[in-house]
């Protein structure tokens, strides 16, 4: 409420390049790569809702080294087994906003989104009353996803190394 009613500042500088910089529950980080991380949507559409970034600050999938494609669909991978186990969603929807023009909050920044979705989870309240409602706080989402990310990613580069 504080960041809505706009009492609270605009960080200076990319939010993306910034976030990093600060502890992991503070920041809502969730995992940590080595090209890019996976971070809570501080207005997410959903509980879950996740947003996977690489570290290089590129605006365009065009501008993005081969190497870091490659973790980020990885992470976007582990994202979706993360949140399968914690939510059980019944769909995803999982994308990119290219461009200010094209719906990107952040364009300078590419960015995908992972939103899991139920049946019936959009509503009047986002109809009518302009107002989502999420029933699980961003902190208590971020305790809940945390180990399991760090659970999921040890048993794959385990299974990797088989």
């Amino acid at each position: 409420m504080p960041y809505l009613r706009g009492e609270e500042p605009l960080p200076e500088g990319c939010l993306f390049c910034i976030q990093p910089q600060a502890e992991d529950a503070e920041s809502h980080i969730v995992h940590r790569g080595q090209l890019c991380y996976v971070i809570l949507n501080r207005f997410p559409y959903n509980n879950g809702h996740l947003m996977v970034v690489p570290y290089a600050h590129v605006a365009t999938l065009e501008d993005m080294a081969a190497e870091t494609l490659a973790e980020w669909m990885a992470l976007t991978q582990l994202s979706l087994r993360v949140l399968r186990e914690a939510y059980a969603p019944q769909g995803f929807n999982v994308g990119l906003n290219i461009g200010a023009v094209a719906g990107a909050g952040i364009a300078n920044h590419v960015h995908l989104h992972v939103v899991p979705r139920w049946g019936g989870d959009t509503n009047y309240m986002t109809t009518v009353g302009e107002t989502r409602t999420i029933p699980e706080w961003l902190d208590q989402t971020y305790r809940r996803l945390r180990p399991l990310f760090e659970r999921m990613s040890n048993e794959h580069q385990a299974s990797s190394i088989k």
